[in-house]
């Protein structure tokens, strides 16, 4: 079995035990599972040479860890030790593989739809007549712009504070701004403060704060969809998690090769609920910064986040110091540098997002049947907004014959 230094858990692995067993049952075992691996995966082409891609480009070697902890720097000896790596395995990059593997035009029953994943194999083609150097080069790239593993494979979280990991969430919502009509200005405050956050210049946290189902969350999962490329990932977590944004935001330094959106969806608080005093800490207040790759992007209904009352503004309230509480109540939001207001749209906006819709599903309705019908399900429902509309899209196009 080769040495290798940079990807010293390459050979891990019984399925390239075959290139130094003489043992048949050996080999059988490893083609068993090379089978296995690339259905479920969805690897195709030449397994051998698909799957050695898929292990140096999916878990972590020394070469991605430390691109990811320096935010795509790597010395020159180790790219030497990296470079000598692939010159070692040069053979399964080549043409060679194709003559000796058992599948070289392997069709997966469903192939795999990793972005990053299928952009670094189209790269990794026709290499016969490369070096190694090459080859490293492509990696080292690929580890600059997606990242190694889950942060190349996902562009959305969750966090697991008993663990300490970020978990993929397989189906993200594949939503893009152009699928949300209307609320342009709104667009262009978000992009504009995400696309500098991206950038690596001064951006805020943001709040956006408005009716119920006008497209605020979406616009958050529309812009990590639309960056996913430059590095953009989001992990959403719970009012309940808040407690443990230090530990979160520590686990997120390690990748600041990356951009992070932590998510805060629909969030509020009542006047008995402490957790907010977290999220403050961590915005701006604690002892420890906020990381340089992270931003924090809530939505809410409610302006301040914190329930208030007539009775919080009126002069017989009970607490000696009145204006201490309101202030407490209002820190929080002011502590999102960038809020941005989204409002229910207007008849025809929500008749326009109806139109929209329905177009693109290869529906075209009359102005006057689009008008009574849309107008109808809105009374019927939970008030003009997008969702409502949606809703009304979903039920016409289920009841068409």
């Amino acid at each position: 079995m080769l040495n290798l230094y940079s990807c010293k858990n390459f050979f891990d692995d019984e399925i390239f035990s075959f290139f130094s067993s003489d043992d048949d049952s050996e080999v059988a075992k490893s083609k068993e599972n090379l089978l296995e691996v690339a259905e479920n995966i969805g690897l195709g082409g030449d397994l051998l040479r698909s799957y050695a891609i898929y292990k140096l480009a999916h878990e972590p070697n020394l070469v991605s860890k430390t691109i990811e902890r320096t935010g795509g720097e790597i010395g020159e000896s180790l790219l030497k030790v990296f470079q000598q790596d692939l010159e070692n395995l040069f053979y399964i990059f080549n043409d060679e593989p194709s003559k000796q593997s058992f599948w070289y035009d392997y069709k997966p029953t469903v192939p795999i739809k990793s972005e990053a994943f299928n952009e670094l194999q189209g790269k990794l083609k026709n290499l016969s007549s490369k070096d190694a150097a090459t080859i490293a080069e492509i990696f080292i790239e690929h580890y600059r712009k997606y990242g190694y593993g889950d942060i190349a494979e996902y562009r959305a979280f969750r966090f697991d504070e008993t663990k300490n990991i970020l978990v993929g969430i397989k189906f993200f919502e594949k939503i893009r701004l152009e699928d949300l009509i209307g609320y342009q200005h709104q667009k262009e405050l978000l992009t504009k403060n995400t696309n500098a956050f991206i950038e690596r210049k001064p951006a805020n946290n943001v709040l956006l704060v408005g009716a119920r189902g006008t497209g605020k969350s979406s616009s958050v999962k529309a812009l990590v969809n639309e960056n996913y490329s430059r590095g953009l990932r989001l992990v959403q977590i719970t009012k309940p998690q808040l407690k443990f944004l230090p530990q979160l935001m520590e686990t997120l330094r390690n990748f600041s090769g990356k951009r992070f959106i932590i998510f805060l969806d629909d969030l509020s608080f009542e006047e008995s609920e402490s957790e907010y005093k977290y999220l403050k800490s961590s915005i701006e207040g604690g002892v420890e910064s906020l990381p340089q790759n992270v931003l924090i992007y809530a939505t809410s209904n409610r302006r301040h986040l914190i329930r208030e009352t007539w009775r919080d503004r009126t002069e017989g309230h009970d607490e000696l110091y009145r204006d201490d509480s309101v202030n407490e109540t209002i820190s929080l939001s002011d502590r999102f540098g960038l809020i941005v207001h989204y409002y229910p749209p207007s008849q025809n906006e929500y008749l326009e997002i109806i139109r929209s819709m329905l177009e693109k599903n290869g529906v075209a309705l009359d102005e006057e049947t689009l008008r009574i019908e849309g107008l109808r399900w809105e009374m019927s429902h939970s008030g003009r907004n997008g969702r409502t509309a949606q809703q009304f899209v979903k039920n016409y196009l289920g009841a068409r014959d």
